[in-house]
């Protein structure tokens, strides 16, 4: 995780795991999603998320995409998102701690 002092964004990274998007980057301020990069993965579906979840905060993000299947697969690009956003605040709250 990098954190950009300069306008308190922290950039996030995370390597997924089942699915066609091979990593995703997500920027948050606040707790609000400001961007995210897919890399890999079906492009017109990964713009749609990218501008359904920009301005969203990131606990509901996690509600909405979580357990998300793509076909028989046990999990998709949107669920990943919710499991990147929960690593983030669990690494988070250990920060705290």
């Amino acid at each position: 995780m990098n954190n950009n002092e300069n306008n308190n964004t922290e950039v996030i990274q995370y390597e997924t795991s089942g699915t066609c998007c091979r990593l995703m980057q997500v920027a948050i301020r606040d707790g609000i999603i400001e961007d995210a990069v897919f890399m890999g993965g079906c492009n017109g579906n990964l713009k749609g998320i990218k501008s359904l979840i920009k301005g969203m905060k990131v606990d509901d993000v996690i509600e909405r995409l979580s357990g998300i299947r793509c076909g028989d697969k046990m999990t998709s690009c949107p669920d990943q998102l919710a499991k990147c956003l929960i690593e983030y605040k669990s690494s988070k709250l250990q920060h705290i701690n």
